[in-house]
């Protein structure tokens, strides 16, 4: 027995799927102006929706939100499907749905980017696509650069610019109950605590040099100035601002 699945009130489980005969006489009777027809055919393919959204599971996204756009995305696919082509409607059916919920997600992020920085992004994920259609294998970036004819900067700027946002505390694994974030494993080199005290100790050891000392150390590793332009700056020799200049150095090493 099946199990019952609802996404939208509907149950999965009862999903008509057509055949594909059955889908061609569909599509000849809407194009010949037989409303009802558009609705068995929307029903028959709601599984092709099914297994689109699977691609974007792990987002965080609501199902019932993403079912619902790759429904908008079947229904412009009926729309605009030649019957005309000896293609298979899943062969058009699927990248356009897929393109509907891709739009969905990169307009609501989380992250707001740029309208022409989203538009390059979509047009990388398509070659992605593409690409591994031909090849059956993950592009690199520099084949998707020389694909689309961009800089390799510009297409990992727009790879990244799409990319979802996760939480610090997202666990990354959880062995004997001890659960492991993504903060856990994300350090900070420049603002740890030894850091912070190095800073600290620093500052009070200046703090301790006269104020000519002090002003000599602002002007050669603050301001950049060569020891004969603050000397002539301070109006002493530039032996003497090499002295006092090692003579400060030395005071705050040992307090250090």
């Amino acid at each position: 027995m099946r199990s019952k699945v609802e996404i939208c009130g509907i149950n999965t489980a009862e999903l008509k799927v057509l055949k594909n005969d059955e889908m061609v006489t569909l599509l000849q009777r809407l194009r010949a102006g037989d409303d009802t027809a558009r609705e068995a055919l929307i029903c028959g393919n709601l599984r092709l929706v099914l297994a689109v959204i699977q691609r974007f599971a792990g987002r965080g996204e609501n199902v019932d939100d993403l079912f619902q756009v790759g429904c908008i995305g079947l229904m412009k696919a009926i729309d605009n499907f030649d019957i005309s082509q000896n293609v298979r409607f899943s062969t058009y059916g699927v990248p356009m749905i897929a393109g509907e919920i891709r739009r969905y997600l990169r307009d609501n992020s989380a992250i707001r980017v740029s309208r022409s920085l989203r538009d390059t992004a979509y047009r990388v994920l398509q070659a992605r696509e593409a690409l591994m259609a031909q090849t059956q294998r993950e592009p690199s970036v520099e084949q998707i650069a020389q694909h689309l004819g961009l800089p390799r900067e510009e297409v990992v700027v727009a790879m990244d610019a799409v990319v979802d946002p996760i939480s610090l505390y997202e666990p990354l694994y959880d062995q004997a109950g001890d659960t492991v974030c993504v903060m856990d494993q994300v350090r900070d080199e420049d603002n740890t605590t030894e850091h912070w005290l190095d800073q600290l100790s620093l500052k009070e050891a200046i703090a301790r040099l006269d104020p000519r000392q002090r002003r000599i150390l602002a002007m050669r590793f603050y301001q950049g100035k060569t020891q004969m332009e603050t000397a002539a700056e301070i109006g002493i020799s530039q032996a003497q601002v090499s002295r006092l200049e090692k003579g400060a150095i030395a005071c705050i090493k040992r307090e250090l």
